[in-house]
């Protein structure tokens, strides 16, 4: 399986990940986005990273998993925005996996040009676009991957 993580780039990029070549990919508050990092993210499956909120939203590079779910320590720091007073270390609420840099796009592939391929038109992205982890088929990996070439 591969996947999609969505970041916002003015706090973590494509080019802050290849500078620093690995991260957590944590503070995911959402439980349909938790359900997938925690239950079906597997190591060595590959991420496209997902610029959004920005002024061109696309695709801006490539990722690996290179550790699979752990809790997100943050859940448990009260100076931490991502801090969950519910959570606790015997019943952890939120989870983050570890990836690798792979390769940063010569030029973001934009959201709108995504929009235009018959061959994505069932991509979660498309359909389900708030949501910052999510499957990527096969097929939509090789078509991406044919557009950043």
């Amino acid at each position: 399986m591969h996947w999609l993580f969505k970041t916002e780039p003015g706090e973590f990029s494509i080019d802050d990940l290849e500078a620093d070549g690995t991260a957590r990919w944590d503070g995911i508050r959402n439980y349909q986005a938790r359900n997938f990092l925690r239950d079906q993210v597997a190591l060595g499956e590959g991420v496209f990273i997902y610029h959004s909120s920005c002024a061109r939203p696309g695709i801006a590079g490539q990722a690996e998993v290179i550790k699979t779910a752990y809790p997100d320590p943050a859940q448990f720091d009260a100076t931490s925005p991502y801090f969950d007073p519910k959570a606790s270390g015997d019943d952890p609420r939120w989870f983050c996996v570890d990836i690798r840099w792979r390769a940063t796009f010569a030029e973001v592939l934009p959201l709108a040009r995504l929009k235009q391929l018959p061959a994505l038109a069932d991509m979660v992205l498309l359909k389900q676009g708030r949501l910052s982890v999510q499957p990527v088929t096969a097929e939509q990996w090789q078509v991406i991957e044919g557009l950043a070439e």
